[in-house]
């Protein structure tokens, strides 16, 4: 496995605990990383990225599966599927990730998702 492999491997693995660790999870980015869930405005900066994985972490996590990952260099895709609880609905979303890896950590990540697939499994949606 690649050391890019590994650090996203290592990222995703995070997400097997109910409650990710957003200090935990921002520790795998760059100071001047970008996230972006394409549907949405990206996060620019560690503070910003911090503050959106803040959020991730609010959900109560089923874990992330991924499918397949594929690695090019210092790229990283997988297909996963992410499970969520959210207010006792469960959400679960399939994701197409993109990992940009600079120095060891995560420069760049872009996932790509259903957004209507997601706002349907939300409570209330």
């Amino acid at each position: 496995m690649s050391d890019a492999a590994a650090i996203v491997s290592a990222f995703m693995a995070e997400f097997d605990a109910e409650h990710p660790d957003a200090d935990t999870l921002a520790s795998y980015f760059t100071d001047d990383a970008v996230y972006h869930n394409m549907p949405m405005e990206p996060a620019e900066g560690l503070e910003a990225v911090k503050a959106a994985l803040a959020g991730v972490s609010q959900m109560t996590s089923r874990g992330w599966e991924v499918v397949h990952q594929a690695v090019d260099g210092n790229v990283v895709l997988n297909e996963r599927i992410d499970r969520f609880d959210m207010g006792g609905s469960e959400v679960v979303v399939q994701v197409c990730g993109v990992f940009e890896i600079r120095d060891g950590k995560i420069a760049r990540w872009r996932d790509y998702f259903d957004m209507a697939s997601f706002q349907k499994q939300m409570p209330g949606g």
